[in-house]
């Protein structure tokens, strides 16, 4: 039986999140704020905090950075309606394992808790190298687990876009953040992918860096550009016997969501560009 402790001042959302997760056969504890949440975390051990940040007496914010402190912290799955670049950065710079935005579906938050509940390795520490909002720069292992958390991340950083940039870039971000991961860093946590989200005016540019060799087009055997005529499906045998993922959206597809893409010699960093207007 996991135990969660739900910090929310709500008490309606409190009520229902709580009984959602009883159902689930969780032990629930839960807090009304911030100082009542702190002395539950100091009398025992959770698996997982769903966190407001907007607690009274003591913030969740204040809190989430003295839960970094700890030997043993649980996962933090963020709650709160500011989405602004500098709470959302903040919190990734804190180690929040989740950033959800209210108002939310509680079935969903369920769903998400499981989710992060199933996940039983050690919640990978992202860096964070640069917090401007218009140029944010981070380290991250290479793990799938952190790229799906930085997805979501990222992704709250351009909420104001229209829905089908933001579809575009997401996928594009996604399917070259995962050939660095696998590929350049061979799915091993100790080595880092170097990340830069930089959004002008008019433009949203991504620059990967992977700690790989690199590598050219020609040499991508698991890759589908390169499959040999009439053998549509030869790269995936290939992915599988190297421990990748079934298959990826491919280099072509890639290149028709974004307007420039961009290799270095080496093969190893990629940076793209997505105009908007």
């Amino acid at each position: 039986m996991k135990k969660i402790l739900i910090a929310e001042d709500d008490r309606a959302l409190r009520s229902t999140l709580r009984k959602l997760l009883v159902a689930s056969k969780h032990s629930v504890t839960v807090a009304k704020d911030g100082v009542e949440a702190l002395e539950q975390l100091q009398r025992r051990k959770f698996d997982l905090v769903l966190l407001d940040l907007g607690l009274p007496r003591l913030g969740g914010m204040d809190l989430l950075s003295h839960l970094r402190t700890q030997p043993e912290r649980p996962k933090v799955v963020i709650m709160t309606s500011d989405n602004t670049p500098g709470t959302l950065l903040r919190a990734v710079r804190e180690q929040a394992y989740e950033f959800v935005r209210k108002p939310f579906r509680p079935r969903a938050m369920a769903d998400l808790v499981e989710g992060a509940l199933e996940d039983t390795a050690e919640a990978a520490t992202i860096e964070v190298l640069s917090a401007r909002p218009d140029w944010v720069e981070l380290l991250v292992p290479c793990q799938l687990e952190a790229a799906r958390r930085i997805q979501g991340f990222l992704m709250h950083l351009k909420a104001d876009l229209p829905a089908r940039v933001r579809e575009s870039v997401g996928q594009a971000f996604r399917e070259l953040l995962l050939n660095a991961i696998e590929y350049g860093g061979k799915l091993d946590p100790n080595r880092k992918v170097r990340i830069a989200f930089l959004r002008g005016r008019r433009m949203l540019m991504y620059r990967i860096a992977d700690p790989g060799s690199g590598f050219r087009r020609d040499e991508l055997n698991h890759a589908a550009v390169n499959n040999p005529p009439g053998m549509p499906l030869e790269h995936m045998e290939v992915r599988e016997k190297k421990g990748l993922r079934p298959g990826g959206l491919g280099l072509l597809v890639v290149q028709g969501m974004v307007d420039e893409l961009l290799y270095n010699e080496a093969g190893n960093e990629v940076l793209f560009v997505k105009y908007v207007h």
